[in-house]
């Protein structure tokens, strides 16, 4: 079995038996494997992915802690599948009505449907090249509607 597969089959069993949540230090996680910590990172970055459910939450310095959670409800679920629509990109206009329909189908509330769009106007973006800013607001949509499939 590879190192790759070892540190996701104990970090599955970890969160499991974690109740769905899970914080570890990189550093640590790497020594007791034996390898280097940026293994660590891209076993993380390629298994627990939020298209695969989890939300990942990354502190750098003493060691570096992970948090990781994963996404269990129907909600949630639903939740997920509609951030996978996003894609790496997505315009201003098309971000509105996005958010809009979110709200009116009730994935979102009214109050949320107005901080995410305030996130992620044009607007608060001009220190950001207009070549970036469409891929940053899907992020940061697809981060914010993660945070919430998690805490459902």
């Amino acid at each position: 079995m590879k190192s790759s597969d070892m540190i996701t089959a104990f970090l599955m069993e970890m969160l499991e038996n974690g109740d769905g949540n899970l914080e570890i230090r990189r550093n640590e996680l790497a020594q007791h494997f034996n390898v280097v910590p940026s293994q660590i990172n891209y076993v993380i970055s390629s298994r627990f992915t939020p298209e695969l459910g989890f939300l990942i939450e990354s502190r750098r310095g003493g060691g570096g802690y992970i948090k990781i959670s994963r996404v269990q409800d129907d909600s949630a679920a639903d939740l997920m599948h509609i951030i996978n629509t996003i894609g790496d990109s997505i315009n201003a206009f098309d971000a509105r009505i996005f958010l809009r329909n979110m709200e009116e189908n009730s994935y979102i509330s009214g109050q949320t449907h107005a901080l995410i769009r305030a996130a992620t106007t044009d607007k608060a973006y001009a220190c950001v090249s207009p070549a970036a800013r469409d891929r940053l607001r899907a992020s940061i949509i697809k981060n914010m509607l993660l945070a919430l499939a998690v805490a459902k």
